[in-house]
């Protein structure tokens, strides 16, 4: 089992697959490394080294009372790509997980970095204010965590559908419950902090110092993250690219699975030299 300790002596997995070119993935809000397996074993069969770690408060890493903030978030992430002493990475994230690969750039530099792939991130800024009149007000989300606090097992079981649209692209049942057991199992002090991070912290000003090449992938029918935050991010990324999957939910990366890393493959070229 492999772990590191993190500068405030959080103990935190990783897994580690491989060698060659390094690719590393950040997983979504509540859920842990385990969602990235299929997409880490299709590049690894390619040549390439595939990492990806359990953020504090998941999976199979401690879960401290505190640093479920960005800040810590990337300096976590920061702190595993010394580790293993990562260079020419390229990060792929989902949801939350495009917001710590945010703000790590922001935060660290990109000298590590030759590209990042941000699959459904969040919306660069939920809350409402006079730059985000369209934004929602702060007691909508209070009322979201009350809803979680009071029944997280009925709400996760409530939004499945949308979050998969089995009906339109055969997620099966099976596969639904695998994820609703992984996000059950994440700390529940992480899963509702980690929410109050993701939903009231502005990214627009980080999403513009980043410099690296970007691809920026969205579904035109996700409901967890509207499709717009998908626009706005590509914009806002002087280096983007960005691809819109017709009819695709907030699941992309496994209802369109073979499309999205066909679509990560061709944009990093992956297992070429340099």
């Amino acid at each position: 089992m492999s772990t590191f300790q993190t500068t405030d002596k959080t103990t935190l997995f990783f897994q580690d697959w491989g060698s060659g070119q390094p690719v590393l993935f950040v997983h979504s809000w509540a859920m842990n490394s385990t969602m990235w397996d299929p997409h880490m074993a299709h590049f690894n069969r390619l040549g390439l080294r595939t990492l990806a770690m359990d953020r504090r408060g998941h999976g199979r890493s401690d879960a401290p009372g505190t640093g479920y903030h960005y800040d810590r978030l990337a300096d976590d992430l920061a702190e595993l790509i010394e580790h293993c002493d990562l260079h020419n990475l390229t990060l792929v994230g989902h949801s939350m997980g495009c917001a710590e690969i945010v703000r790590y750039l922001a935060r660290h530099g990109a000298s590590r970095i030759a590209r990042v792939v941000l699959i459904a991130p969040v919306m660069p800024c939920f809350l409402k204010s006079a730059s985000n009149p369209d934004g929602v007000e702060m007691n909508v989300i209070e009322g979201l965590q009350e809803v979680l606090r009071k029944d997280f097992p009925k709400w996760l079981a409530d939004n499945a559908d949308d979050f998969f649209l089995p009906t339109s692209w055969g997620t099966t049942p099976e596969f639904t419950q695998h994820t609703i057991d992984m996000m059950l199992s994440t700390v529940f002090n992480a899963a509702m902090t980690c929410l109050h991070t993701k939903m009231t912290t502005d990214l627009r000003g980080w999403l513009a110092e980043i410099t690296v090449p970007a691809l920026v992938i969205h579904g035109d029918r996700d409901v967890s993250e509207p499709v717009e935050g998908g626009r706005l991010t590509a914009q806002l990324i002087r280096n983007s690219q960005y691809r819109e999957y017709a009819g695709a939910p907030h699941g992309i990366y496994h209802t369109h699975m073979s499309q999205v890393l066909g679509d990560i493959l061709h944009f990093a070229e992956l297992g070429k030299a340099g």
